[in-house]
């Protein structure tokens, strides 16, 4: 009986000293058209961060914009990913069949009077330029607009500060954002509600993303806030410009990234990431780089910068 005792002390002593540390990470496309390079550059990164720390790694389809998603352009951007190595965990999460749990959501922030509805028509905030004013902060919960409106966070008295991995410490008042959107007047959920609820559902520690969303990031963490939810960990890399300083996106027409043959852009992604991959490696299989890129992974290489130009890589 004594030797089963001190067995079990010795094994709870044991795992209670182990540093149990669950990473969970995801790529959140949005299927307006197909992957280009700096989206490959986003994907890799939220990869290899992932696979270095042993971690999951899931895909999230944010299609709930119809008017700006692009027929089949979900399963292009699954199959590029698949050609460029990049194999995700489990089921493919997509936002549009997820509407019960965004409209949980709202209630909840109705609930706590977090939210008020907003009749603002986008010509009467064209003077402030982007900051909402807070024209309808006081609007009543109890008798709704009878015309169009959207739901709006109350978030004008929060400093919110975080510790970002690649791009350091971060502050942001609220008051310069101004209160943002949950959901549209056409009852279409808004980004940074799915993005939130979504996160918390799949239980992700880790994002990692452009530069581009970093002012997104104080945005979600006052949304995380107002519905009682986990801390997320945030890295944002460097987005990738062309010479005129416009950001290679979808908007801009990059070109699609190639199936026939992944590695050279592989390679250059890696580039931007600040890993160099040595000589030789051009030669090997997309397998081989993708774990060479896991193996070798530090985000400390990744310059804190907001942009790289494409033709410095």
């Amino acid at each position: 009986m004594r030797l089963v005792v001190v067995t079990i002390y010795l094994y709870v002593t044991f795992i209670s000293s182990m540093t149990i540390s669950p990473y969970v990470g995801r790529f959140a496309p949005s299927p307006t058209g197909p992957l280009h390079f700096g989206s490959l550059v986003a994907a890799l990164a939220s990869y290899l961060d992932a696979r270095h720390q042993d971690g999951t790694w899931l895909v999230r389809m944010e299609d709930i914009d119809p008017p700006r998603e692009q027929p089949g352009a979900a399963d292009k951007i699954l199959k590029a990913l698949d050609v460029y190595g990049l194999h995700w965990d489990g089921e493919v999460l997509y936002q549009s069949q997820r509407s019960n749990a965004y409209e949980e959501a709202m209630e909840q922030l109705k609930q706590s009077q977090a939210i008020y509805p907003c009749t603002c028509s986008r010509k009467q905030l064209q003077p402030y330029q982007g900051i909402y004013p807070g024209l309808c902060r006081n609007a009543s919960l109890n008798t709704l607009p009878d015309k169009p409106y959207a739901w709006r966070l109350n978030s004008q008295d929060e400093i919110i500060e975080f510790d970002d991995r690649i791009q350091g410490h971060q502050q942001f008042d609220m008051k310069a954002l101004g209160d943002f959107i949950v959901q549209r007047k056409e009852r279409l959920f808004a980004y940074q509600l799915a993005v939130c609820v979504d996160d918390e559902f799949q239980k992700i520690t880790h994002i990692v993303r452009g530069n581009d969303l970093i002012d997104s990031t104080p945005r979600q963490i006052s949304l995380q806030s107002a519905l009682g939810m986990n801390k997320v960990t945030y890295a944002h890399i460097p987005v990738i410009v062309q010479d005129n300083g416009d950001k290679l996106s979808k908007q801009n027409l990059a070109p699609e990234l190639p199936l026939d043959n992944p590695r050279p852009l592989l390679l250059k992604a890696l580039q931007a990431l600040g890993h160099v991959p040595p000589k030789g490696l051009e030669g090997e299989s997309t397998t081989y780089i993708i774990n060479w890129g896991a193996e070798n992974w530090n985000p400390d290489k990744i310059i804190r910068s907001s942009s790289l130009l494409e033709s410095d890589l």
